[in-house]
């Protein structure tokens, strides 16, 4: 048997926040969302956000295609897994994903949805990820199609600005939205 976590078994709140600047790190700290994308800082700042973000009890996926002084080889993962210790990572690159599941690490293929063969390379992408996040997120009818043809869940993100977009992203079939938008991370969702 797996005892490897799923998707489904981390995300509790439909709503995560994505943090974009160092500044926001207060409010990511005490809002109701679970999991914390991290889409800022460099290789010192980013020890500090992470443990503070642990210690709060948030389930933190870092973005290692953004941060600063890291690369994302298989070393790099192996660090941030094991001396960081966080749930997961955010890429784009296909070859991280695979890398970051090696490390034990749950991985989200982010894609950009901008036309009919950036879709389907996310499609052929949901193979290797335990996650999806589909850009922007303000794309019901997309996210829609894509949930019905593949097993991996969608995470909305980009762009989404209220409450009722990230409503629709879930109608449409999305696990989670992630939003900046600090004053949507307190949604009860």
């Amino acid at each position: 048997m797996n005892s490897y976590p799923t998707m489904n078994d981390v995300i509790d709140s439909q709503v995560i926040a994505a943090v974009k600047r160092e500044k926001d790190m207060e409010a990511a700290l005490k809002c109701k969302a679970d999991t914390v994308f991290l889409l800022c800082g460099d290789l010192i700042s980013a020890g500090n956000m992470i443990s503070a973000l642990n210690q709060a009890d948030k389930k933190v996926f870092l973005h290692i295609d953004l941060l600063e002084g890291i690369d994302n080889s298989k070393h790099a993962l192996r660090f941030a897994a094991k001396e960081w210790k966080i749930t997961g990572i955010i890429t784009t690159r296909l070859h991280v994903t695979k890398n970051a599941k090696k490390e034990g690490l749950l991985a989200i293929q982010r894609i950009f949805a901008i036309d009919q063969s950036a879709y389907q390379k996310g499609l052929d992408m949901g193979d290797y990820a335990d996650a999806l996040e589909v850009l922007p997120g303000v794309m019901p009818k997309v996210i829609d199609k894509m949930t019905k043809r593949v097993s991996t869940p969608i995470i909305a993100g980009g762009l989404i600005e209220s409450k009722q977009e990230i409503r629709e992203a879930l109608k449409a079939g999305a696990l989670a939205a992630s939003v900046s938008n600090t004053s949507l991370w307190n949604t009860g969702l």
